[in-house]
């Protein structure tokens, strides 16, 4: 299956349960396509959670969901070795991460403990655990979600930690008519209960080995270096976007062109996943409540005033 054709089965099968969210699924999905983590931040009730359920079905892939809380140990994520009387051995019980897609429900709820015990399963895709490393599954995708206006009880995630997430997104709230088909679709009943597989986990390996073969020229990558290296040396910020970055957002612009139909990068692509891909990895000087905005109102900025290649 083309990548184009993988990526509008999904769009047009979640579009059945999150409506008139698009361009949020489009992200998603090129997230997926990518490799890479998600970050869901906005306030209850916008529909996080039942966006990651969605697309875990439509992808057909294996789904846990774990709550974070204060007390939620690394070991109840990860998995641990337990005696067992009868065989007189240790016998590992994997944890929810041994899983395709793992939703971490209010990530910032959870102690920095924690929350590190998801640094290597995000980056290294593995669990090591009394001196065993154990992979996981492939692929193996985080989708994290954290409320950003309740504070009370919350851990922030650490910059390392947030570094890892290839895109931060907000999903907002709908708007008058597409929240009026959410209520005549959820007033009989849930409709993602109905919600069929569309991707089988072979067409999905198959679509991201394939987004990986896409062209990146010199020039592009040199593009989005110097589009990096402006976070680093701009004045308003303190912590400018590492190396990590710079992959992340390469792998993003792979994505946006597979799903355009193009086997290569073209500036637009960079420009279209660039502040999702950069903002939450910014720290500014000044600090504000505002942060956000005022991080992507800088990369916006950044974008402006950094000459495309030109393509041809």
């Amino acid at each position: 299956m083309q990548v184009q054709d993988l990526a509008l089965k999904l769009k047009n099968n979640m579009g059945l349960v999150i409506k008139g969210k698009d361009e949020i699924i489009h992200k998603v999905t090129l997230c997926v396509l990518a490799g890479g983590h998600i970050l869901l931040e906005d306030v209850p009730g916008t529909g996080k959670t039942t966006l990651v359920k969605a697309l875990a079905k439509c992808l057909s892939l294996q789904f846990g969901r774990v709550q974070f809380t204060p007390d939620l140990l690394p070991s109840d994520l990860t998995g641990m070795s337990i005696f067992d009387q009868k065989s007189q051995e240790f016998i590992f019980r994997a944890g929810p991460v041994f899983t395709n897609i793992l939703l971490a429900d209010e990530i910032n709820r959870a102690t920095p403990r924690t929350q590190s015990s998801l640094l290597e399963c995000m980056e290294e895709r593995q669990v090591s655990i009394d001196g065993v490393t154990r992979p996981l599954a492939e692929p193996f995708f985080v989708a994290a979600t954290q409320n950003p206006i309740e504070i009370q009880g919350t851990f922030p995630l650490p910059e390392a930690q947030l570094d890892r997430f290839m895109m931060r997104l907000s999903m907002g709230y709908p708007d008058h008519e597409s929240e009026r088909a959410m209520l005549t679709s959820f007033v009989s009943a849930n409709p993602i209960d109905s919600l069929e597989a569309v991707v089988t986990q072979e067409e999905l390996l198959d679509a991201m080995a394939q987004v990986r073969k896409v062209h990146v020229a010199e020039n592009v990558q040199d593009y989005i270096l110097r589009l990096t290296a402006a976070t680093r040396t701009h004045e308003k910020i303190r912590l400018g976007v590492s190396p990590r970055g710079s992959i992340a957002l390469t792998r993003a612009a792979q994505a946006s062109a597979a799903v355009a139909g193009r086997d290569y990068v073209i500036p637009d692509d960079v420009k279209a996943v660039a502040a999702d891909v950069l903002c939450h990895r910014i720290l500014c000087k000044a600090a504000s409540a505002m942060q956000q905005a005022e991080t992507q109102k800088i990369v916006r900025q950044i974008l402006d005033t950094t000459a495309a290649p030109a393509i041809g």
